[in-house]
C-alpha cells in the first residue's frame, strides 16, 4: 500500500507526467498516450490499483488536443483512488489497449470506439457494441447534429435523420410484450 503521493512519485520515476491534480482526495495524473498501457502494469502489479473502475472519454471540441481518455482506478487494499488521464488529437486516434492488463477494459473500449472514433491499438475485438458496423458516425461526438444524420444505408435502421426528441431508440411505456417494447427506431409524430 502506498499514498497518492507515493503513487504518482513510483510513475514520475519510470514514465513522462504532464501533470497531475488532486480534487476531494482524488489523484489525476496526466501521462503520454503511448506509455498508457505501460503505467496501468505498473499501477496495477506495483502500485495496488487492482481494480479497473471504468475508462470513458470526453470531447473538447475546439480545443487540441480534442479528446481525452480517463481512467479509474482503485485499490482495494488502500482503498485509494487515482484517476490516469491521456490526450488524444484529431491525427492521431489511436491509443494502445489495456485489455492485457483489465480484460473488463474490452467493452470500455469497444464502447469508446463506437461512441467517439478512438481506436484502442492491439485491442483483442475492436469493434462496434452499439451502433451497427458500418455505421458511418460517431454519436457521442460534439459535432454529431442532434437532429440526427441522413444515412445511406437502406434497410438499416432509418434512412433519414433521426428525429431525437427523446431519442430514436427509446423504450416506450407500455404494459406490452418485451418485443414491443425493445427499444428501437419509432416514427415521431
Amino acid at each position: 500500500m502506498s499514498s497518492a503521493a507515493e503513487s504518482i512519485a513510483a510513475i514520475k520515476a519510470k514514465f513522462p507526467v504532464s501533470s497531475t491534480t488532486e480534487f476531494r482526495g482524488e489523484t489525476t495524473v496526466y501521462v503520454d498516450r503511448r506509455e498508457i498501457q505501460e503505467i496501468c502494469k505498473l499501477a496495477k502489479t506495483e502500485l495496488g490499483f487492482d481494480y479497473l473502475i471504468d475508462i470513458t472519454s470526453i470531447d473538447n471540441l475546439g480545443i487540441e488536443p480534442r479528446y481525452e481518455i480517463v481512467y479509474e482506478l482503485y485499490s482495494m487494499a488502500s482503498g485509494q483512488h487515482m484517476r490516469l488521464k491521456i490526450s488524444v488529437s484529431e491525427e492521431e486516434l489511436e491509443v494502445p489497449t489495456v485489455v492485457p492488463v483489465w480484460a473488463t477494459a474490452n467493452w470500455h473500449e469497444r464502447e469508446i470506439y463506437d461512441m467517439m472514433g478512438i481506436r484502442f491499438g492491439g485491442h483483442p475485438d475492436l469493434r462496434r457494441i452499439i451502433m451497427w458496423e458500418g455505421y458511418p458516425y460517431f454519436p457521442l461526438r460534439k459535432d454529431f447534429p442532434l437532429a440526427g444524420r441522413p444515412s445511406d444505408m437502406p434497410e438499416v435502421a432509418f434512412s433519414a435523420p433521426a428525429p431525437l426528441a427523446g431519442g430514436p431508440f427509446v423504450t416506450l411505456p407500455s404494459a406490452g410484450t418485451t418485443d414491443e417494447r425493445e427499444p428501437r427506431s419509432r416514427e415521431m409524430d
